[in-house]
């Protein structure tokens, strides 16, 4: 007769070492996850777009493949014809597309060496690049001369400087997304759960650099108002952009500007047309909406981040265009798409710029609008 232990064996190696292994590391691990306050996590549903189109990646085209690795952000030149985008591999590269995109050409323009991310157009001919590896905020010429402009606000050094708007007045509004993690280790500060986050101001002028708005969660796009009264931000896991006010009555105030985000927003950008586009990463999906609600998950997580890898959980990605006054007119996305950073309208013409893919998107908006859903 055999014994019981023989058919105990594969059950203790397969289930209870497993469970033993995960107590200890979750006991040892020092990573020390916060909880999200209650008032800042929506349990509404997502605000949804009268109109979509859920087919933008079969639908696109490929601008740069191979040769634009990770364009985060995408700044377009309207005078050159030029697009600006910052890549993994520490350039910052024009790209000037034509009507085949295989017809399209890239040029590496600046090396920052670091990893530039938010791009934006300056009063001069410049282009400011916030490079997150470096934490700097730079000013890059129109002959190529970089320039750095800060690295720190009020003591404390920028460790994820993300993205970047001008003001007419040529002063630049930027977001730096963490002050304690790097660009290496972003999932941590969602992770963790705790405002580490910072908006942003530097007076070229003055040289001076002034913290508007700290203890913000994961601090990302920066759109300045086309009016120039108020400053867009978004703030990834919230699923929020706010307007801080520069101008006016109500200047060093905040308000709403879109809540219940379909996905969770990176860059924001203004096409001169009446219409904000922001980017998504991914959906709202259920498996994230449980790990931002319960530290224990997080912690879980981040332990899988350091020692397997992060797991795929996005799905969705893609870019919502919104009015002046946030309401939703627009929702291009699609199932296999993750990881869009950036979006804005040229011409007849979507490009979107990503965290994880080797080229820009390009959308035909004529051609594959949006429709009218029920």
């Amino acid at each position: 007769m055999s014994s019981p232990l023989i058919f105990l064996k594969p059950i203790f190696i397969s289930v209870i070492i497993p469970v033993i292994l995960g107590t200890v590391f979750y006991q040892l691990d020092s990573f020390d996850p916060a909880s999200y306050p209650t008032h800042v996590l929506s349990t509404d549903p997502p605000i949804v777009a009268p109109k979509r189109n859920n087919q933008m990646l079969r639908r696109s085209e490929k601008i740069g493949v191979n040769q634009l690795l990770s364009p985060e952000d995408v700044a377009y030149d309207q005078k050159s014809g030029v697009i600006y985008t910052g890549c993994v591999d520490g350039w910052v590269k024009k790209v000037k597309v034509n009507e085949s995109a295989a017809d399209s050409t890239v040029e590496d323009w600046v090396f920052t060496g670091g990893r530039p991310l938010g791009l934006a157009l300056g009063r001069h001919g410049e282009v400011i690049v916030a490079d997150a590896d470096k934490g700097l905020l730079l000013n890059v010429t129109s002959v190529g001369e970089i320039k750095v402009l800060t690295e720190e606000a009020e003591g404390l050094k920028f460790k994820l400087a993300d993205a970047v708007d001008v003001a007419e007045d040529g002063i630049i509004y930027f977001s730096d997304a963490s002050y304690k993690y790097n660009i290496e280790q972003y999932i941590y500060d969602i992770l963790e759960g705790r405002p580490n986050g910072r908006l942003l101001s530097y007076d070229p002028s003055t040289k001076q650099t002034k913290t508007l708005l700290s203890d913000l969660y994961f601090a990302n796009g920066v759109a300045v108002s086309p009016d120039q009264n108020y400053v867009i931000f978004c703030e990834t896991p919230l699923r929020k952009c706010k307007k801080y006010y520069i101008k006016g009555e109500k200047k060093g105030s905040v308000d709403m500007f879109v809540d219940n985000l379909p996905g969770f927003p990176d860059n924001i950008r203004y096409d001169g047309e009446g219409h904000y586009w922001i980017a998504f990463a991914s959906e709202k999906t259920y498996s994230w909406d449980l790990t931002l609600r319960y530290p224990f998950i997080r912690k879980i997580m981040a332990i899988m981040v350091k020692y397997v890898g992060q797991p795929k959980a996005e799905k969705n990605g893609g870019v919502l265009s919104v009015d002046l006054q946030g309401n939703p007119l627009e929702h291009y996305y699609d199932e296999d798409l993750t990881m869009v950073s950036s979006g804005i309208k040229i011409g007849d013409h979507l490009y979107c710029g990503s965290v994880k893919s080797p080229y820009i998107l390009r959308l035909n908006l004529k051609q594959n609008p949006a429709v009218q859903t029920s």
